[in-house]
């Protein structure tokens, strides 16, 4: 999931990166890692502090398929913390006016947000897939959730008054739990890993 949301990156941050006099040319890729970094530890966090249901409302209600486009996603506070957390690389790592990065990181990531869950929705496009992109931010919770995988849709239905009903014998609050702590686990991994965790690994990327 990581390496295709940083290609995503590269495809889409042609016009506020790549063509921008404000970042060195030597500077686009590791921006654009940046940026992916604050994407994946975004949803990543927000698993981790319980936060499935916001996740859920991004990829459900918060794109152009979902009829809310950019707006939409805005109004996700999963999103307003990712734009926040990329700023601020922008303005600590590379040294950008707080005021620009402010703007480039406001136009680039609500547009690969709103890719993204395109991608994600259409059935053509194999690219990404919800519960791999769940799975890769718990370690694969997603796979033994309930015992027998992560039935999305049901999920969704759930969350939006589709009742309460058992998925595999554990209910909804007990996949909650699972994917929380899966979350918590693998950013307990990646800190004892001595190393950036999901940073590291996009870095990986650029070689």
């Amino acid at each position: 999931m990581l390496e295709n949301l940083f290609k995503l990156f590269q495809e889409q941050g042609q016009e506020a990166v790549i063509n921008n006099p404000e970042i060195p040319n030597e500077k686009n890729n590791v921006v654009l890692a940046d940026a992916t970094h604050s994407v994946a530890d975004g949803l990543q966090s927000a698993l981790a502090g319980g936060g499935l249901q916001n996740v859920l409302s991004m990829f459900t209600g918060g794109g152009a398929s979902g009829g809310n486009g950019i707006a939409g996603l805005l109004n996700n506070p999963i999103v307003g913390g990712i734009i926040s957390n990329f700023t601020n690389k922008l303005t600590n790592n590379h040294g950008i006016a707080g005021n620009v990065a402010s703007g480039i990181a406001s136009k680039l990531i609500p547009s690969v947000l709103s890719n993204l869950v395109n991608r994600t929705n259409d059935s053509n496009d194999n690219s990404f897939d919800l519960n791999g992109i769940i799975g890769s931010l718990t370690g694969g919770t997603t796979s033994n959730a309930g015992g027998g995988g992560l039935d999305i849709g049901s999920l969704i239905s759930q969350f939006t008054g589709g009742g309460n009903a058992g998925q595999g014998g554990g209910g909804l609050t007990d996949i909650i739990s699972k994917i929380t702590s899966g979350a918590q686990q693998q950013q307990q991994q990646q800190q004892n890993q001595g190393g950036g965790g999901l940073m590291d690994m996009i870095q990986g990327f650029l070689k």
